[in-house]
């Protein structure tokens, strides 16, 4: 089986990263989507199981349909100055429309919009702006980024979402802008428990939602901090009745996929808990999953600290020095703890993403 990797994005992640896919649509389907993931009607009578109750899943997209010349005119046709970022996909835009209508509007007035420009010799291409119209499209929940709308015109592919002013999580984290403020442990904490929240929404659905591509960089802050899960071009309906898992074809981004995915192509819902213990390791240590960077032996952060995790003594070495006198040691080591169950070899020794959301809910 082949294997189509990414490296995780430099850049605003409304762009996506570059994930190589293979098209091989010639139509598109409001009520269908693309590379196996079958109808997603089937979801549309959701049940979040006491989860979540903020979220729904609609029958059929409610989305606007947009002109190429609409987004053109919202863009200021597609200004370099109006460049948020690239990836993958394709290039994405600040622009700005009307609240109510949606009716591109003038620079600085109205509503921000981010504007997700298909790049035509992109590999990925028409499969994942297919899956985002028919999952995002239909889904809605404070946790993950909204989708306005999507235009289709020739050649041209596109998909409006509502604006998320901070960026990802992988920026802040990181700090590639030394002005951005280092986050502190109460902010890791929330945003940790959002992203839990939106995962455990999909993952409640009658029919199983499979996000497939968890990582920082797909997980956006509003002003507030609230996390927002975005870029929905991986993802899977999750096993019919009586199956535990999807057979696919292994696309993802290195050091957050689950070993039994990547060993198998075996893709089951406690994948995304896997890539979800990833992430909470990077808050954790504020340590990039995977840097070829750091000496031999600790290029794999999951490799590296895992043995740790449960190590008191070990523990207080790997925790981000930024974050140091702001929590208590009880917290952290049960996020330690948390993290290794998410980390756990076998899918079956992972906790439900509604456990993740309960035990990060008591440390609250």
């Amino acid at each position: 089986m082949g294997s189509c990797w990414s490296s995780p994005s430099n850049e605003y992640n409304h762009s996506g990263n570059a994930k190589t896919s293979t098209s091989g649509n010639t139509g598109f389907s409001a009520t269908s989507s693309s590379g196996g993931n079958g109808k997603f009607s089937e979801v549309a009578s959701a049940s979040t199981d006491g989860a979540d109750l903020n979220g729904e899943i609609l029958e059929t997209p409610n989305l606007k349909v947009f002109s190429f010349s609409d987004l053109k005119s919202a863009t200021k046709n597609f200004k370099t100055d109006n460049l948020l970022g690239e990836g993958g996909f394709g290039k994405v835009f600040k622009g700005w429309v009307d609240e109510k209508t949606l009716a591109p509007s003038k620079m600085g007035s109205g509503m921000v919009v981010a504007i997700k420009k298909l790049n035509p010799e992109s590999m990925q291409g028409f499969d994942e702006w297919q899956s985002e119209v028919n999952f995002l499209g239909r889904l809605s929940h404070p946790n993950l980024v909204k989708l306005l709308g999507y235009c289709w015109e020739e050649k041209e592919l596109l998909l409006v979402y509502e604006f998320i002013p901070k960026g990802s999580l992988e920026n802040h984290l990181f700090r590639r802008n030394p002005a951005i403020e280092p986050l502190s442990w109460d902010r890791r904490l929330k945003i940790a428990i959002g992203a839990a929240r939106g995962l455990s929404f999909l993952h409640n659905s009658e029919k199983k939602i499979i996000y497939r591509d968890f990582k920082a960089s797909n997980i956006l802050l509003d002003w507030h901090y609230n996390a927002k899960i975005a870029d929905f071009g991986l993802a899977k309906l999750g096993p019919s009745a009586g199956e535990s898992h999807v057979t696919t074809r292994i696309i993802g981004t290195y050091g957050y996929a689950a070993p039994e995915y990547v060993a198998t192509g075996h893709l089951y819902v406690k994948s995304d808990v896997y890539g979800f213990g990833v992430v909470l390791l990077e808050l954790l240590t504020g340590l990039r999953a995977l840097d070829t960077k750091r000496p031999s032996g600790q290029q794999s952060l999951v490799e590296w600290t895992k043995p740790m995790l449960s190590q008191r003594g070990k523990l207080k070495n790997i925790i981000d020095a930024r974050i140091e006198g702001q929590y208590s040691f009880k917290a952290v080591l049960q996020t330690a703890q948390l993290t290794l169950k998410c980390l756990a070899t076998e899918p079956r020794h992972r906790p439900s993403m509604t456990e993740v959301l309960e035990t990060l809910d008591r440390l609250n």
